[in-house]
């Protein structure tokens, strides 16, 4: 499984690609099952990325953790949660429950 990430270019902010914009959590991203699914997020980051709404495009691997989508890679999972120092600042303190597919 996997999901669309980047950094929105007017505040660096780490964003994933949800219901047709880009979301500051990663629960409700769009995840791609197969390889046309893929091919679409790619599409939709490489356009974002040229109309310089967002930079650091990247298709990562997530996995279900308890009914929540989690990053595979720590990389990730830091962007995903915020700060490490302290659990109960940044996107880490208030976890996203996945949405129905």
């Amino acid at each position: 499984m996997k999901v669309l990430t980047a950094n929105r270019l007017t505040d660096g902010i780490a964003v994933w690609y949800a219901d047709g914009g880009w979301a500051e959590t990663v629960g409700g991203a769009d995840l791609a099952h197969d390889k046309a699914a893929e091919d679409r997020l790619e599409a939709i980051g490489a356009a974002a990325y040229a109309s310089n709404e967002v930079v650091d495009v990247n298709l990562i691997d997530v996995t279900m953790v308890d009914g929540l989508v989690e990053p595979v890679r720590l990389r990730e999972k830091i962007r995903a949660a915020g700060p490490t120092i302290r659990e109960d600042l940044g996107k880490q303190a208030s976890p996203q429950p996945v949405r129905a597919a």
